[in-house]
């Protein structure tokens, strides 16, 4: 085994540990899958640290904006891996809050689906795949990251986590966003994905000189300037690039704040 194969060995073990400890200790659990190469990394995780099962509901926040490539892979890969998944349809963007800039409107969607869908099954913890290297808000990030019964975020205010010891006990209402992918990286999934074959949406190869490095709406979310038609051309991409992962992602691109506060109130 070589360095890289130990490096992702070990991040794989944290995040079945993470994983199994949630399972252990908060109740009811669900689980967000967007279909996105970090959601179905983690997923890939869950059913390895389960025996090939998903123990606890699986989610998709529908928009109905998704691209035609997700849906496809959404509904090909529920029957490759053989699990049930519940779609939950999000609010409409007339209900989103307006004076958030446009493209963030669209995907404080999702907040407020994920919000209803928390209250309705009163869910204590809810899986998210996501990675503290993607966005600087995120990086702010615990892993199991509690959030007060209006689903908002004081990342000024989060518990300290020494030596894997994580803080499950929470208030009345509130709820725990629990993120087994914290510690990886982009370069981490994409090498994980081609060590273990684990299924992707074709959408991250280019096409044409374009390729999706991030996966949203298809309303928000727009391809970058890329010639890696392969894997290991992702790779080797990564390891030479410095533009940031969520470039095509038109809400990062509009006011500095529009990002944190849609993280601050509830955003995955």
């Amino acid at each position: 085994m070589n360095n890289i194969e130990q490096h992702l060995k070990e991040l794989e073990a944290k995040s079945i540990y993470i994983i199994r400890e949630a399972y252990a200790k908060v109740d009811p659990l669900g689980m967000l899958w967007s279909i996105g190469k970090d959601s179905t990394t983690l997923l890939y995780l869950v059913r390895k640290a389960f025996f090939g099962k998903v123990p606890f509901p699986l989610i998709h926040l529908d928009t109905d904006m998704e691209m035609d490539e997700v849906y496809e892979f959404r509904s090909w890969i529920a029957k490759e891996w053989d699990f049930e998944l519940t779609i939950e349809q999000c609010p409409p963007e007339d209900q989103m809050d307006p004076t958030l800039p446009p493209a963030s409107r669209a995907a404080a969607r999702k907040t407020e689906g994920l919000k209803n869908l928390i209250r309705d099954k009163a869910f204590k913890g809810i899986f998210l795949g996501i990675r503290r290297d993607e966005q600087s808000m995120r990086a702010k990030e615990r892993v199991f990251s509690p959030r007060d019964e209006t689903g908002q975020w004081n990342f000024k205010d989060q518990p300290a986590e020494f030596w894997e010891q994580y803080k499950t006990d929470i208030p009345e209402g509130a709820h725990l966003r629990i993120h087994p992918l914290l510690h990886w990286t982009e370069i981490d999934i994409w090498r994980y994905t081609k060590m273990e074959n684990i299924p992707y949406v074709p959408l991250y190869l280019a096409q044409d000189g374009k390729r999706y490095r991030s996966l949203g709406e298809k309303n928000i979310t727009f391809p970058i300037d890329s010639d890696a038609a392969t894997l290991d051309d992702i790779i080797a991409e990564l390891e030479a690039t410095r533009e940031p992962e969520r470039a095509g992602r038109a809400m990062d691109n509009e006011t500095e704040d529009a990002f944190e506060r849609l993280r601050s109130s509830g955003y995955m």
